[in-house]
């Protein structure tokens, strides 16, 4: 089993921390819109820092063990999984066959970026 600081397991942890606060960073703020739009975007600014100091170092040790293909299919594929349940959870916006679908077909092509992986 890998430890939490193996640049196997390590990227993975990191990449969806770093997805769950810029998720906010992109979609918290459609909770507020009646708040000035420069305030967003500072609040936004400043949730994206620390979603750079989880994702930067998700890369840099994820590349001891992945191609830069696979940790950007891993973070795309976190990213959808993150936004999925954010979007149901959090602004209570159902998602529909039609996004699942779509989601299922993304998933596709993440199971063969990672084909002939020794």
């Amino acid at each position: 089993m890998a430890s939490l600081t193996s640049p196997t397991l390590a990227p993975i942890l990191l990449l969806i921390g770093s997805n769950i606060f810029m998720t906010f960073a992109w979609y918290g703020h459609l909770k507020f819109k009646s708040s000035p739009l420069m305030l967003a975007i500072l609040a936004s600014w400043g949730i994206a820092f620390v979603e750079y100091c989880m994702a930067v170092p998700a890369n840099r040790i994820g590349s001891a063990v992945y191609s830069a293909a696979e940790l950007k299919t891993m973070q795309e594929v976190i990213t959808l999984v993150v936004f999925a349940v954010f979007s149901v959870f959090y602004l209570k916006e159902p998602l529909g066959w039609n996004h699942a679908i779509g989601f299922a077909m993304i998933a596709g092509g993440a199971f063969f970026i990672f084909q002939g992986r020794a």
